[in-house]
């Protein structure tokens, strides 16, 4: 019997990044991306960039100075209708719990928005987020 699709495609990606500033205007001014949403201050500041067809680059600040290794990226988000579902399923396979699912609401502009959330480390060591809110 074949597993129950639990995902219904990519959310975002998520880099941590030492100077926010410029990585968001990069994004937004070199690749046309537009700012969904934003929270927090310093090195807790963080937005989600809207790439286009219900695809998101999520930009954390307080990330380290200095050369990054090749495929640093922070999580892979996968836009699921039921969090909880996603993980067990992924839990099944093999993979482990990092985040119990949750429900969050980012402190953003222009207004707060709540999500569902749930992580977990893949086989390959990958951290996998599970993501409902559409941020249309």
């Amino acid at each position: 019997m074949a597993q129950k699709r639990t995902v219904n495609g990519f959310h975002h990606a998520a880099l941590k990044v030492a100077n926010f500033e410029a990585v968001v205007e990069f994004y937004k001014k070199g690749l046309g991306l537009t700012e969904k949403i934003s929270w927090g201050e310093g090195n807790g500041r963080g937005c989600m960039l809207d790439c286009g067809n219900g695809n998101y680059m999520e930009i954390f600040a307080g990330g380290k100075s200095g050369a990054v290794p090749e495929g640093a990226v922070l999580h892979l988000a996968l836009r699921t209708d039921d969090p909880d579902a996603a993980l067990a399923q992924a839990v099944a396979a093999g993979a482990v719990v990092t985040v119990a699912p949750k429900d969050v609401t980012i402190p953003s502009t222009p207004q707060p928005t709540p999500i569902r959330i749930a992580f977990c480390r893949g086989l390959a060591g990958e951290i996998i987020e599970f993501f409902k809110n559409d941020l249309t």
